[in-house]
């Protein structure tokens, strides 16, 4: 794989200060945003190194690490003491391990010697190794899929473990199933159809633990840790809709590319209103005087209360259609609609008065309302 310059991504120059090259990688970020160039495979290769060289240049430790030895010192593993012996003892024989002109006798790749600092064979470099996207449930009221919402996601989130930094300690350690998610890596919370699945916290999702490795992560090479973010939930989500929150997703290697995080949307159901696809469904109870000679009444959606025109003898069980009223659509398209659906009260009240006024009510039926009913 071809070595990158991570300022040159970026377009800095090597002095440049953290807020230049924050100002960069906004700018850049942007430019080729997955969401600005949906379906370009270019563009969301030159975001995840957009990304990449951020993630590097704006943390002092990992930029330290990055001017000494380049991309390298990501490199699970990686010792920076041993590197900087080699480059003592090369220097003493006339090497150049920084790749400067003049620095040594003779020229020689400071990459070419890696592969001692890893056990006698040179691994990949961080950037090899993809992202890992994560996926999360989330549940929300009918109303906040309608009307969109900001939700606090609390997520745990698989790391490169600080200790071993990644490489997992001793290589030569026993492996068995992880006795906690059965080797799936992940484990269920909850039961029932609302029951979720979450990155294992004792393997970190590898399904596996190394016996004689490292003690932090047991030898997975990873560990997994609690965060809180804040996702925005567009207006319109259906059931199983998938957000896409790019870059909060996890690094498999010290400083790799961080995959995406996708937040797969579980609505409640809502005591009174359905949902159809773009649609909404209210029953609206109505008295008997409202059905026979007609009123306006008034009726709650999701973009506030309506005056609403019933028809004089309407029927309980007829709806009534408010055009464009339901849930707004994602790709501003035409939206739902909003249907009220009549539902003719009887009266509570046993009194005689209301047996005489029954009574006469039943006087004003010109045949029986049954009449047409077959199976």
């Amino acid at each position: 794989m071809a070595k990158r310059d991570l300022y040159a991504v970026l377009g800095v120059a090597r002095t440049a200060s953290t807020e230049d090259i924050k100002k960069a990688y906004r700018k850049l970020a942007r430019k080729y945003h997955p969401d600005m160039n949906p379906g370009k495979k270019e563009a969301e290769e030159r975001f995840k190194d957009i990304s990449f060289a951020h993630d590097v240049l704006t943390d002092p430790e990992k930029r330290r690490i990055y001017d000494e030895f380049g991309e390298e010192g990501f490199q699970p593993g990686f010792n920076p003491d041993r590197a900087r012996a080699y480059r003592q003892w090369g220097n003493t024989g006339g090497f150049d391990f920084s790749g400067r002109p003049g620095a040594g006798r003779s020229s020689f790749s400071f990459e070419d010697f890696f592969g001692d600092l890893f056990g006698g064979r040179r691994q990949g470099s961080a950037s090899s190794e993809p992202g890992e996207d994560l996926e999360y449930t989330i549940d929300l009221d009918l109303m906040d899929a309608i009307r969109g919402a900001s939700q606090t996601v609390s997520i745990q989130r698989p790391v490169p473990c600080p200790v071993c930094r990644g490489s997992g300690g001793q290589r030569t350690g026993s492996v068995h199933m992880c006795p906690e998610c059965g080797g799936q890596g992940q484990v269920r919370v909850g039961a029932g159809l609302l029951g979720q699945s979450r990155t294992c916290a004792r393997c970190g999702g590898s399904g596996r633990l190394r016996f004689g490795g490292c003690a932090r992560c047991g030898g997975s090479g990873r560990i997994t840790t609690a965060e809180r973010l804040v996702a925005r939930i567009p207006a319109g989500v259906d059931e199983g809709s998938r957000i896409r929150l790019t870059g909060k997703g996890a690094a498999r290697t010290p400083g790799g590319p961080v995959g995406d995080l996708y937040l797969v949307v579980h609505i409640r159901p809502h005591a009174h209103l359905k949902r159809k696809g773009k649609d909404l469904f209210l029953d609206v109870p109505i008295t008997v005087g409202e059905a026979l000679s007609g009123a306006t009444i008034t009726v709650p959606t999701p973009t506030g209360e309506v005056k609403v025109k019933i028809p004089p003898g309407s029927q309980s069980g007829q709806q009534l259609r408010l055009k464009g009223k339901g849930v707004p659509d994602a790709k501003n398209q035409q939206d739902g609609d909003f249907y009220v659906k009549l539902l003719i009260q009887i009266p509570a009240d046993q009194s005689e008065r209301a047996r005489r006024a029954v009574d006469l009510l039943e006087t004003c039926y010109d045949e029986n309302p049954r009449k047409h009913l077959r199976l």
